[in-house]
């Protein structure tokens, strides 16, 4: 399966939609995408991982690279994994889990409560 990735902006916040496998082929294309955001100035960034189906350490390492980048910008990472999942039920979930860094990231349940200012992430 490939990788689809959309690009968009809601609420001031640079949205990263992410769908299909990210794995070790496709990986740099996310990295690539983020890079460039951050490049353009944009240092609040929502990765939407609810439509990625599989997830390998090379996808894992492009989050936590992207969670370094931002924050060496002084800026805020947030994903979204499906909000019937988001605590425990999607793949991507029990992967940074099972890897003991589901605990880096601030994980919303959607866009637009990621896109809020006052909105807090959802527990680890």
């Amino acid at each position: 399966m490939t990788l689809i990735v959309n690009e968009a902006e809601q609420g001031g916040w640079a949205v990263v939609r992410v769908r299909g496998e990210l794995d070790l082929v496709t990986a740099p294309q996310v990295r690539r995408v983020v890079h460039d955001a951050v490049a353009a100035g944009r240092h609040d960034l929502v990765l939407d991982l609810s439509g990625v189906l599989f997830c390998d350490s090379s996808g894992v390492g492009v989050l936590i690279a992207s969670r370094r980048l931002i924050r060496s910008c002084r800026g805020r990472l947030r994903l979204i994994l499906p909000a019937r999942g988001a605590v425990e039920g999607s793949h991507v979930n029990r992967v940074l889990a099972a890897l003991g860094v589901r605990r880096l990231f601030d994980v919303y349940g959607d866009v637009a409560t990621a896109a809020r200012e006052d909105e807090q992430p959802l527990s680890a």
